[in-house]
């Protein structure tokens, strides 16, 4: 045994393996669901039977990650050279890292959503990069769009996942892989010039990058904002992922303040309306956040629908 894992053969051939019995109750699917980006990502797959694989880079290299649900906590299979330090921090993956001690729900409707939802807890990854890829690529399109531009990323020029996958599992395209891609590549992918722009500065420096997962907080966040392109809405993003920043509200986004607005007030609010909503939750307004989106309301869209554009046609 090493620090709870039980050691296997070569990365890459038999797993190893880790059971954990979570001192809070949790609701796994939940808690893992924001990493996935869209229902073609092809580095996160749910079984039929509730089981969850993830595709990841590490420090140490590619890793695939397998968690069930046992009678007595989680178990979780890992494989690849990434396999000890994906399951070294399983339990921060699931929660253990979040401190929800000092939220009060100052609404209704966030307090039967947490009452609901007893097993939901902000995640915490530990990975920036394998979070800002797809954050980056979310900028400013439709969600059609950046989901098709990340799963061609992957599929292409991503490692494939080690283990014995249910379906072909890809890990998140590498900083140095998008470094040199090529104009054409980038086109081919749907990637307009500047988030292709925004993810080459940052690949470039990625490796400073992954300590705003051990800042943590605003400080964090403004290591991510010293990037050209990563604003406060992409910053807030990777925080809520990598290290499951409480605080971090994505402002900027084109729908949120909508659905935060309709949720509390019956009416649309924009960004300074939002703010004011939920400066009585500071500092977990991104908690708050998540529990009105779990409750289901959602603004009523009567606005105009942009189409999805592909860039590979420009």
């Amino acid at each position: 045994m090493l620090g709870g894992v039980t050691a296997g053969a070569a990365p890459g051939e038999s797993p190893l393996a880790r059971s954990w019995s979570p001192p809070f109750p949790v609701d796994v699917g939940a808690v893992v669901a924001p990493v996935r980006r869209g229902p073609g990502d092809p580095s996160f797959h749910r079984e039929a039977g509730g089981a969850v694989w993830l595709a990841a880079g590490t420090p140490r290299g590619a890793g695939t990650l397998r968690l069930a649900v046992a009678a007595d906590g989680v178990d979780a299979r890992a494989w690849g050279p990434g396999a000890e330090w994906l399951l070294d921090g399983l339990p921060a993956l699931l929660g253990a890292d979040d401190d929800d001690s000092g939220f009060v729900a100052h609404h209704p409707l966030v307090a039967e959503s947490r009452r609901r939802r007893p097993g939901v807890r902000l995640c915490s990854t530990r990975r920036v990069w394998d979070a800002l890829l797809p954050a980056v690529l979310e900028q400013k399109v439709t969600g059609t769009e950046a989901q098709r531009s990340y799963r061609q990323l992957c599929v292409r020029f991503g490692e494939r996942a080690p283990g014995p996958t249910p379906v072909p599992l890809h890990v998140p395209v590498g900083p140095r892989v998008v470094a040199r891609l090529a104009d054409w590549e980038w086109h081919a992918a749907g990637v307009d010039g500047a988030r292709r722009r925004t993810l080459v500065a940052a690949a470039q420096v990625a490796h400073r990058l992954e300590a705003a997962a051990g800042i943590k907080g605003v400080l964090g966040r403004e290591l991510l904002r010293k990037v050209p392109g990563i604003g406060v809405w992409t910053a807030a993003e990777v925080a809520q992922r990598a290290w499951g920043d409480a605080d971090a509200v994505s402002f900027g986004d084109f729908h949120l303040a909508k659905t935060v607005g309709h949720a509390l007030t019956g009416g649309p609010v924009d960004d300074d309306g939002m703010a004011g909503l939920l400066a009585p939750y500071a500092p977990q307004r991104h908690r708050a956040v998540v529990f009105l989106l779990l409750s289901g309301v959602r603004a009523p869209r009567r606005g105009v629908r942009f189409s999805a554009r592909d860039y590979r046609r420009v």
